[in-house]
């Protein structure tokens, strides 16, 4: 199943209960703009090579399209056209006033030097400089991408337009950004994995946590966690899996890989295991935050937490999301679980607008108070309506933007 025809799935659960009508689900469904370009860079080397660039705009009928950049050699349109789909409900979810849209280029980060990245980079906004803007579609990082690129986007797109520091967020703190924009993502996940313990009448010390991705998420997510006294049990990344029944030292996992070029390579804290047998430990909490399409028909049987924490964008597909909801798995949507990071843009772009900068205490109080109150509606639409965590936040975002859609007369 490709990536959109999933969120399609996810999104007609909802449409259903809503009892929205067909020409409203095709309006709402389908993409404002999907725009493919040509991004010819010379290397390093002195070689030509031609990428392709995508950026997809999805809906903007509550504010500006905003939405990552994707850097991965798997990036495609398809792939593009659902994350900027399922931005549109995250940004609803949490009620900030954005659309959505993603962007990507097919590239490989790792094969490239930073010198090459900056001018695939500075290339690539050549060609979409007139789509984008603080009005119009905020970029921000994603899987490949980092605050350096989103400096080298705003240094571009002011060659065109002159000085816009609100044209992307994520910024360097130095060049524009805002303190906590890079533990927003992880820290909201631990947040949320707590809100969601407590509704469920669970403790945190009888509360054992598996994480698969130690990345900027997961590695935000399980120090939050463990300092607030779960006990992460196991933690991977590319070069594999950690596990102690005991609970790590999540401190110095972090310690190791920043010391190691971010990764757990060589990591001796545990027991080492596979990122699939990750899955599938007997644990109470399991919070996939790496890549999408993790749990699936194939392997979801073997799957045993009751409780799932959507970290990664689509780590469940629909078909193995049927089968944890008979089981009775409870799943907080990636919509909400991991819309901390937006939140964070959000706040950035409005001190970019403003010539303002907040503090990090002020950052992390109002991103706190913004995810607690998407958590509390979503979970009163779940209750009302008897539906999953995923069919009521979904309902929410689509009864958020549709009511805008028809306020703005289509």
């Amino acid at each position: 199943m490709k990536a959109f025809e999933a969120t399609k799935q996810f999104f007609t659960s909802a449409a259903d209960k809503l009892q929205l009508d067909e020409s409203m689900r095709i309006l709402l469904l389908t993409p404002k703009r999907e725009v493919q370009v040509q991004v010819p860079v010379e290397m390093d080397d002195g070689q030509l090579v031609t990428l392709i660039g995508y950026r997809v705009q999805h809906d903007n009928a509550r504010g500006p399209f905003k939405g990552g950049l994707r850097y991965h050699p798997d990036v495609d349109l398809d792939e593009v056209r659902s994350l900027a789909s399922l931005m549109t409900w995250k940004t609803a979810v949490v009620n900030i006033p954005y659309g959505g849209a993603k962007g990507g280029i097919a590239v490989d980060p790792r094969q490239r030097t930073r010198r090459e990245l900056e001018r695939i980079t500075r290339t690539f906004i050549d060609q979409i400089h007139d789509i984008i803007g603080p009005d119009k579609d905020i970029p921000a990082p994603d899987m490949g991408t980092n605050s350096d690129v989103m400096a080298w986007i705003m240094s571009q797109y002011s060659k065109y337009h002159g000085f816009s520091p609100g044209v992307v967020t994520s910024k360097p703190v130095e060049h524009f950004g805002i303190p906590g924009r890079e533990e927003a993502t992880g820290r909201e996940v631990g947040i949320l994995t707590m809100k969601l313990i407590g509704r469920l009448g669970r403790r945190p010390k009888e509360t054992r946590i598996a994480i698969q991705g130690f990345g900027n998420v997961g590695l935000h997510a399980a120090k939050l966690l463990a300092e607030s006294d779960f006990k992460v049990v196991a933690i991977s990344d590319l070069t594999g899996a950690y596990y102690s029944p005991n609970g790590l030292d999540i401190g110095n996992a972090i310690r190791h890989t920043l010391a190691n070029q971010g990764t757990l390579a060589g990591y001796t804290g545990g027991d080492r295991i596979t990122n699939e047998q990750l899955l599938s430990l007997d644990v109470e909490v399991l919070i996939p935050a790496a890549i999408g399409g993790v749990i699936h028909a194939e392997n979801v049987g073997q799957v045993k937490a009751p409780i799932i924490i959507e970290a990664a964008n689509s780590p469940v597909r629909p078909e193995a999301d049927a089968v944890l909801e008979e089981r009775g798995t409870v799943v907080l949507p990636d919509i909400l679980a991991n819309a901390g990071g937006v939140t964070a843009s959000y706040f950035e772009w409005v001190q970019n607008r403003q010539y303002y900068r907040w503090g990090l205490d002020r950052v992390r109080q109002e991103l706190d108070a913004v995810l607690s109150r998407a958590f509390e509606d979503v979970w009163h639409e779940s209750r009302q309506h008897d539906v999953s965590l995923r069919v009521g936040a979904f309902m929410l975002a689509i009864r958020r933007v549709c009511r805008a859609t028809e306020l703005e007369g289509y």
